[in-house]
This record gives C-alpha cells, structure tokens and sequence, in this order.
C-alpha cells in the first residue's frame, strides 16, 4: 500500500487508496527522552516510566525544552486491538534509527528519516496492546545523512540542517484480509494518441497455502465518472510474495504537463474466486514523455528549459514534522515564484509534496540524504548498503509519481574520487533495475572547481547536477562564465542542471546587504546559464532559510542558514520579488490607447521568453485576467481572456468608454491552465495639471508623484 494512500485516508486529501481499514495512531502518545540510554535496560519497552509527558505525532522533540537534545528517546503508545485476519504497524516516517516493541516483544528497527515502514503485527496483538519506540536522532560516520567527512579537516563535520528527532510522519495500523496487495508499479507509453499501461501488481499471500484470484484494473480519466480502460487476469498466488504484471491500453490519452498536470487513476482490485473483493490499491498516475535530447530537456516533444527552487521540510513552529496546511502555503508561494523543477531538497519527500507536485505541475528530482561524504565513507560496505535501500524505499513508495523524471544518489560528496565513482555506477545500476525509465544523476560541486572528468562520476551521469557557488564559496562572480565553457568542453554532448546557486548571508556584513547581492546573482546568473544552450534548467537555493549548525555567521554554534528568499517565518525578502519577476515565462507589454485626452482602451503584448534564455517553453492554455479601475477603485471595465497557444508575440486591445477620472489604473495578469499567476504588471495614468502622462515616464523625468 502506497504512503500516499495513507494520507489520504487520514487527512481525506487524496483518493481513498486501499480497501483495507485504516486506523489513525496519531493521537495520545507519552513522550520521554533518554539521555543515558537506559531506557531498554529500565525495560521501558514493557511498561510506561515516570516522567513522560503527552505529546501527538507527528511530532519532533527538537523544538521546545528539547531542541538541541541529541541522541535517544522513547515514544509509548497503549490501544486495543482490532478486529481483522492480518494487521500492519506502519509508520510514514522516523528520525533517524528505531527500535520497535510491542507489548515487550522486539518487532524490529529502521534506518532511515524520511521513509515508511511497517511491521506485522498479527501475532503480537492483545485485547490492549503497549506500544513502544526508541528513536535517535545522532549521526555518525556510517548513517545518511552523517557526519560530513569532506569538512573534516576543517573541524565541521556536521551535517547542513537540523536534525529533527521523533515520530515525524503519521503512524496507523492497517487491517487487511490474509491476501492483500502491497503496491503496484505503473509503466506507461505513448502511440499515436494513445498510452499503453504496463501495471505491475505486487501480491502478498499470509494464508500458507495457494489461493485463486482475479485481479481487475480500472483506470479513470481526469474528471471521468466512469473507467476509460479496463482488464482483468486470473493468477495462483502461492503463499508469500509475487508480483503480476496485467497490461491496458487508453485511448485517447492526455498528457501530463507542468503547466497541464493531467492525473489519471488506476484501481488494481484483488478479488478471490469467487469474485469476493479482498483488497484494493488505488493509485494516481500521469502519461508524459521526458527524454534527454541534443543536451535538451524534452517534454512530450517539446524542449523546455525550466527554473525553480529547493526547499528544505522545516519551520520554527513543526520542524520536520510538518502538517499539511505548511506544506500547502509554502508550495503554493513556490508556484506564484514560477517553479516548475526543483530537486527539490536532499532526502526523500514528504507524500503530500510529491501528490502536490503532482497535481500543480513540478518536475522533481529527489535525492538521499548523503551530504559531503569521503571517498572513504562511499567505499564503506555498510554507507553503500544503507544507500542502496534508501533509494530502494524511495523509489518504490514513489514510482507512480509523474512529477518525477530523474533521481539524484548524493550530493556534493567525493564523486571526483575512483571510490567515489565506484559508488555512483554501483548507485545508478541499482536505480536502474527498479526504475528503468527515468534518468539518474547526483549534485557535483567538484565540477565547478574543475574536476577531472576521467575520475569524475559526471561523466557516466545521465546528465550533470552542477552546484554552483561563484560570488561567494566558489570564488569571484567571473567564475561562472569559464566554468560553464570547460563543461561543455569536458563534457560534450551532456545536458546540465544547475542544481544550486544562491548566496549565503555570512559572505555579506549583514542579510539585508546579502540579499542586495542575492538579488543581483539571480539576475546575473540566470542571463549567464540562459546563453548556453546546453544548461536545460537552475535551481535555486533556496526558497526559506532553515536551521542549522553549518554555514553560519562567525561565532555561531547553530541558527538559521541565511540563504532565502523568504526568512524562515516566512517574511519575504526584496530578493523574493527579483526572483518572481526574473523567471516569469513570459514578459508583458502594457500601453494605454489614446482618446480625447484620456485613455480609451489599452493595448496588451505578451512575449515570451526566448530560447536563449531560461524559463523557456509554449504558453498553451494561458488566459488574460484585467481590471481598470478609477481613483476610487471603481472598475471600469474588467474581464478575463483565453490566449492562443503563444510561441510568438501575441497581442490584444481591450477598448472602453473614456472615464472622468483623474486617474486610472490597469491590473494585468497572465495566468496559467493551473490557475497560478504567470506574470503580473501594473499600469497606472495620471493627469497631472497639465496633461496625461504615464506615471513611470512622470518618475522618470524627476516629477515627484504619490
């Protein structure tokens, strides 16, 4: 069962994802940290201790009394049992190591913040059940994310933001029938129209002997009321685990596009012989093409070049165990900001984020959290088998994702190493047997400095990640420019993503003056990567600041990482703003019509950007909102209009009755299919005592208006 199916059965925001009962655990947990790591030789896996204290998950205990405490702590629940066949403990997610117990018997542990897991419970079950978690939260050398062994000699091996212990994600029991599916894998492609559904159903059988099935897939156009396809395959599931894969075909299809995110639903049902359903799994998907092509991102045909930003899962008030409602607010400004690719941070992405992304039309790339690692810590048996099943978790909980198109294996670590390439190749054949259809890659920081690109594991990249510094760690500003050249030589015929480029507060004497110079790097930067053409996208970094115990003001020990447009309550900067406008995708013309004296009408001329210059793409299904108002705020005329398809220039004149009006003002907005503002301008006339004039030709000749 799919960890977005969880969510939207406890927080009824998605499709009811399973025929299983759902049982929310998030409530009435008692809560203790554990300094002295006594808790499991106290016994406090068999009954409550004294001291604890009430708490809900999600939940962290790094915000409050406990934010800096690191190491263990315990987390208790008691409930009662349930009535059912077979019953699963699942968590969404745990930060960082768990030890689980149930009513004192050892169910197992996990490795890994940012992932589900689930333990069955069957056996284990009273009529009132104790449940127990020991969780902690400390790094070392060999846990992802870890001690960042590339700033060893500097004596900063902490890893770049904050490490929120606890029960991060929402916790629930599951109760199913002995027969269940696990998930399913949608594979689609494309044919004149249509879009071919390989469905590959992963079974599970608790009974110990074989059973009898039919399994019936419907899939559901977006809007539809009834199923565009279906079929149906009969299978003898022996008792374990086995996967069957049933084939459908849609015709005609429609394609999912950032700008027009079509989610198709497929249902798998698993019914028994005599046609009883058993189990359900329902999952979104969308049909689209992404290829790499001529050093170009290519979207259903069509080559783009796409912008955006990362962002890290944390705030003041959650930290990482956010809720729904922050994750919304901050990704709905992520759109007004134009985002339409991010990465979208380093470790694996809270389920809402993914569907949300899904649903509003980002592109993603998600990452494991491996963070400046040595090329001693890539060669550890123990840092690559830990790898290996972070991505494997990943990438099976969020196959069906078609916001995704690539995955990233690590970041800024010592891939310009043999051990360091070694562990990218072993990485990227690992991805590549559970996902063979979307590309794999890794942010490189080391090809900014001129990594060899023998040794380098770009090279055997599906596409460059390039994290880029220039005007603060990298050196001057004027970097960029020959860094960007000894890329395409050193590595011709490869498509880059600036995976990050930004500017850190601590290069500036105060944030106010390094988002002055933040500014001016988004504007600079982003007409530099535009010129080449074989730079498909950029990514910011990044959209808040967040907290950590890195990258700070000298004389700090931890705080928050001044990097973003917004600060981490959220407060806009002026570089917010600089962002915004520079990566609209289109730029818009506004002009008053001439009447007697007064304006008649206006004149709107949207272009869009260029192909020498990112974000670039085809505004399909774009429309015109506009008001004109009075000096009072009357409309004197408003409106709305559906735009053609706009590769080139496209223009339009709205006429209206001359008003009295000393002054005049025209709110103009380019929206998009999604319903996000594209670009927005304002255009205001004023008569001064003689005659009209635009009021920003008025401020350019030194008149002094209100």
């Amino acid at each position: 069962m799919s960890n977005r199916a969880i969510l939207a059965a406890l927080c009824g925001l998605l499709p009811l994802a399973s025929a299983a009962t759902k049982i929310d655990l998030n409530q009435d947990w008692r809560f203790r940290v554990d300094p002295e790591k006594q808790g499991e030789a106290s016994g406090w896996y068999r009954a409550l201790p004294a001291g604890t204290e009430t708490v809900s998950v999600p939940h962290t205990w790094n915000i409050g009394k406990h934010e800096e405490f690191l190491g263990r702590a315990w987390y208790f629940k008691t409930f009662t049992a349930p009535p059912g066949k077979h019953v699963e403990l699942h968590f969404g997610a745990t930060f960082y190591r768990s030890q689980v117990w149930l009513n004192g018997a050892p169910l197992g542990s996990h490795e890994g913040g940012h992932t589900a897991y689930f333990f069955d419970v069957t056996p284990h079950l009273k009529p009132l059940n104790f449940l127990a978690v020991a969780i902690d939260n400390e790094p070392g050398v060999a846990t992802i994310p870890g001690w960042a062994m590339l700033g060893y000699a500097g004596g900063n091996i902490w890893y770049d933001w904050w490490h929120y212990g606890g029960i991060v994600r929402d916790v629930w029991l599951a109760v199913n029938e002995p027969l269940l599916i696990r998930r399913q894998e949608i594979r689609t492609q494309t044919s004149a129209g249509a879009a071919e559904v390989a469905d590959r159903v992963f079974l599970e059988n608790h009974t110990g002997s074989a059973a009898d099935v039919r399994l019936r897939l419907s899939a559901w156009a977006p809007g539809a009321a009834a199923p565009s396809a279906t079929a149906e395959r009969d299978a003898r599931i022996a008792p374990g685990r086995q996967d069957v894969a049933v084939p459908l075909r849609i015709n005609p299809v429609e394609l999912w596009h950032f700008d027009r995110p079509a989610l198709y639903r497929l249902e798998a049902s698993l019914l028994d012989a005599g046609g009883a359903l058993l189990d359900s799994v329902s999952d979104n998907f969308g049909v689209r093409t992404v290829e790499i092509s001529n050093t170009r991102l290519v979207l259903n045909g069509e080559p783009v070049r796409l912008s955006g930003m990362t962002r890290h899962e944390e705030s003041p008030w959650e930290g990482l165990a956010e809720t729904a409602g922050t994750m919304k607010r901050d990704f709905d400004e992520m759109k007004e900001l134009q985002v339409t690719l991010t990465r979208p941070v380093h470790y694996p992405q809270h389920p809402y984020i993914l569907d949300y992304c899904d649903r509003n039309g980002i592109l993603l790339i998600p990452e494991i959290p491996m963070w400046q690692f040595s090329e001693e810590q890539m060669r550890d048996p123990k840092v690559i088998a830990l790898a290996r099943q972070m991505m494997t978790e990943m990438i099976e909980q969020s196959y069906n994702h078609p916001s995704i198109f690539a995955w990233s294996v690590c970041n800024e670590s010592a891939t310009n190493t043999p051990g360091g390439r070694a562990y990218f190749r072993t990485m990227y054949e690992t991805v590549k047997k559970l996902d063979p259809d979307r590309y794999v890659s890794y942010a490189d920081d080391k090809i900014s400095k001129g990594a060899d690109p023998a040794v380098n594991a770009a090279s055997i990249a599906d596409f460059v990640m390039m994290n880029q510094y220039f005007g603060s760690w990298h050196g001057p500003a004027g970097g960029l420019v020959p860094a960007l050249e000894r890329v395409r030589r050193e590595y011709p015929g490869k498509m880059v993503l600036i995976s990050e480029f930004g500017f850190a507060g601590p290069f500036a004497p105060d944030n106010r003056s390094a988002d002055r110079i933040r500014e001016r790097i988004i504007r600079e930067q982003m007409d530099v990567f535009g010129n080449f053409d074989f730079v498909g996208g950029a990514i910011f970094w990044c959209y808040q600041d967040y907290r950590s115990h890195r990258n700070l003001r000298p004389g700090r020990r931890s705080g928050f990482v001044e990097m973003g447009v917004v600060d981490q309550n959220r407060q806009r900067n002026p570089s917010f703003y600089a962002w915004r406008k520079r990566n609209a995708p289109a730029r818009l013309q506004l002009d008053w019509l001439p009447g007697a004296g007064r304006p008649s009408g206006f004149r709107a001329v949207i272009a869009p950007r260029g192909e020498n210059e990112i974000p670039h793409y085809t505004l399909r299904g774009y429309r015109a909102e506009f008001a004109v108002l009075d000096h009072s705020g009357k409309v004197i005329v408003a409106g709305e209009r559906a735009l053609p398809d706009i590769g080139p220039a496209h223009q339009f004149e709205v006429p209206f009755a001359e008003s009295s009006s000393r002054e005049v003002t025209l709110e103009f907005r380019l929206v998009r299919p999604t319903g996000f503002v594209a670009a927005d301008e304002q255009l205001r006339w004023w008569e001064p005592e003689s005659g009209g004039y635009r009021i920003e030709d008025m401020k350019k000749d030194g008149h002094k208006v209100p």
